[in-house]
């Protein structure tokens, strides 16, 4: 063999081998990267118009991908909704329909449906989960898992790092929960947001104690922008982006009246956006309506198994990923039930992404939420700036407009979504929304049966079962 025909046999090698190498690479199922915010009010990050908060990480990242317009979590509570995230069920199918409660010990999730594909599936940061059994993530280190600590420990990417490069030929699922921006606003640079400077959405009362709560808030959200940029450098370091589909949520609304803990449109919008990078057209967004329970069947999709093979509530929205013209579900619901934050006040809604219609199944009774009107252990207040809220009501009709809101609730509410972003005018009386309000009434109605949802009477059995074991379920 001459050395010319040598050298053509060997590059014929190469280049015969690279392209077969190429092809089991591009045929290996992704990896995933789920990155989750907590107690992040969607409307505030600057991707889905938010005036105030600085994102430079999450803005970048926006850009390389498709961003939902329209996603939605069933509950806007820590467990509840993240319950559904990994099980791909509502709340009352699931178990997890009030806060610090447990799923059914029947209940699977991403672990369970994505290791027999092949995959390692870890969680780093909060958990917020039970029971064990029905959530067998592999635990990763590095990030704080306790949401309320004063301050949030320091964290690092060394144990992610670590589980996204353990075995390159196996694919990982990993979940990073971050605790930011939940309460106790006290991380990142309040400084870097003058309280006279910013401009505060409309549901919120103006005084100076929400100004100086929102400036710290907004801190945190830069704070856990920060940590997204950190967590993606590490994906990028590990030579795995490309093959790495990676998600981020927002979960639900953050710790104001008429986010967290409600149905209105600012407790369960939620902010997700999408990256596969050569799969996912970057750069657009979609309309596409889609819930928490639609993310498990879509990753399991997606890794090439059987969706039909697990008990979802959620459907795949995996060729909305590649088409994001493409509509995914008609209408995405809503459950609350108050215990143990406050008394049982259960509520119902569902949405069609233009109009919301809400159902107060004890509207004679107070709202009452013991974060915000409650004291801590300390005696302090919760959130002092509600009382700033009370006392200015007295003399600004617009403040006593948004406390009686929050407080006392009719039975019905139907709102333009898409007009009215905040939910402040209730058009439930309005004939020209007629037509509109019986078909979400009927949609709720049918729901509601097939989750098995008997209304308020869940709520009022809770609270005789805490009671019948001496526990106190507020």
């Amino acid at each position: 063999m001459t050395g010319k025909t040598h050298r053509f046999c060997i590059g014929w090698f190469t280049l015969t081998t690279s392209l077969l190498v190429g092809t089991v690479q591009s045929d290996q199922p992704p990896n995933f990267l789920i990155i989750l915010a907590d107690d992040c009010t969607h409307s505030d990050l600057p991707i889905y118009g938010g005036q105030n908060a600085r994102t430079p990480n999450l803005d970048a990242f926006a850009k390389q991908s498709l961003v939902f317009q329209r996603a939605y979590v069933s509950e806007a509570m820590c467990q509840p909704c993240r319950s559904e995230l990994y099980s791909g069920q509502h709340p009352v199918r699931n178990g997890a329909a009030w806060n610090h409660s447990g799923s059914r010990p029947q209940t699977t999730s991403l672990p369970h449906h994505l290791k027999p594909l092949g995959y390692r599936v870890g969680l780093a940061g909060k958990t917020h989960i039970r029971p064990a059994p029905a959530f067998p993530f592999e635990s990763v280190a590095g990030f704080d898992a306790n949401c309320v600590r004063n301050p949030t420990r320091q964290h690092s990417t060394n144990s992610i790092r670590e589980f996204m490069t353990r075995d390159r030929q196996q694919p990982f699922c990993l979940v990073v929960a971050l605790v930011e921006p939940h309460v106790p606003w006290v991380m990142g640079d309040a400084s870097q947001y003058p309280e006279a400077q910013l401009k505060l959405p409309p549901y919120l009362a103006d005084t100076q104690v929400t100004r100086n709560a929102f400036s710290r808030y907004l801190a945190e959200i830069t704070y856990m922008d920060r940590q997204v940029g950190e967590i993606l450098e590490v994906l990028a370091a590990t030579q795995q982006a490309d093959r790495t589909v990676v998600l981020f949520s927002s979960e639900q609304g953050a710790q104001f009246p008429g986010c967290k803990w409600t149905n209105w449109d600012c407790g369960l919008h939620t902010a997700l956006v999408v990256r596969w990078p050569g799969k996912i057209p970057a750069g657009k967004r979609t309309d596409a309506i889609v819930q928490y329970a639609d993310i498990a069947p879509t990753l399991v999709e997606l890794a090439g198994g059987n969706v039909a093979d697990h008990p979802y509530d959620g459907t795949s929205f995996a060729k909305t990923l590649t088409a994001p013209e493409r509509s995914h579900r008609r209408f995405a619901y809503g459950v609350h039930n108050n215990v143990p934050e406050g008394p049982a006040y259960p509520i119902r809604t569902v949405t069609n992404g233009t109009y919301r219609y809400i159902r107060n199944l004890l509207p004679e009774e107070i709202y009452i939420e013991k974060h915000l009107m409650g004291m801590k252990g300390d005696g302090q207040l919760n959130n002092p700036y509600w009382a700033t809220w009370m006392f200015h009501s007295e003399r600004d009709p617009q403040t006593e407009k948004l406390v009686k809101r929050y407080m006392k609730r009719p039975p019905e509410a139907l709102y333009h979504t898409a007009s009215d972003p905040y939910e402040l005018k209730n058009l439930v009386d309005d004939p020209n929304h007629a037509a509109v309000l019986a078909e979400l009434r009927r949609e709720l109605d049918r729901w509601m049966q097939d989750q098995g949802d008997p209304g308020a009477a869940m709520d009022r059995k809770q609270v005789l079962e805490a009671a019948r074991k001496g526990k106190h379920p507020f």
